[in-house]
């Protein structure tokens, strides 16, 4: 039974919600591991490798090697896990979010210390102005 989902219409938004952590599930787990230093110099070491011992799709392998975060999120990455990848590439969340928005990290603190982006062209499809 599917459950309604009216939250599924906000124009470039994934929600993290039980479909898509089962989605995500080895994704995030796999982020998970690399809290570990062992595992992060394996992953550094040989990236595919690594990857290749967890039941993740290739599409979810492609968008981790590419630290395509978007994609990642997509495929049912969440965030907080995430940032596990951009920690071992010694990367800030700050720098990790401005990449996913296509800014540089001074545009996106920018932004975000003048309270963030505009509510224009970020309603629900349905929502009036």
């Amino acid at each position: 039974m599917s459950l309604d989902k009216p939250y599924t219409d906000i124009p470039g938004t994934t929600i993290f919600d039980a479909d898509k952590s089962r989605e995500g599930y080895h994704l995030n787990q796999f982020c998970m591991s690399l809290m570990k230093a062992e595992n992060r110099a394996r992953f550094k070491a040989n990236e595919r490798a690594y990857l290749d011992e967890w039941p993740m799709t290739e599409e979810q392998k492609q968008a981790v090697m590419a630290r395509d975060l978007n994609r990642c999120i997509a495929l049912g990455g969440n965030i907080y896990f995430l940032a596990k990848i951009g920690a071992t590439d010694g990367k800030s969340f700050q720098q990790m979010a401005g990449s996913m928005t296509g800014m540089t990290e001074e545009q996106y603190r920018d932004m975000m210390v003048k309270g963030g982006r505009s509510i224009e062209g970020n309603r629900t499809t349905g929502e009036k102005k």
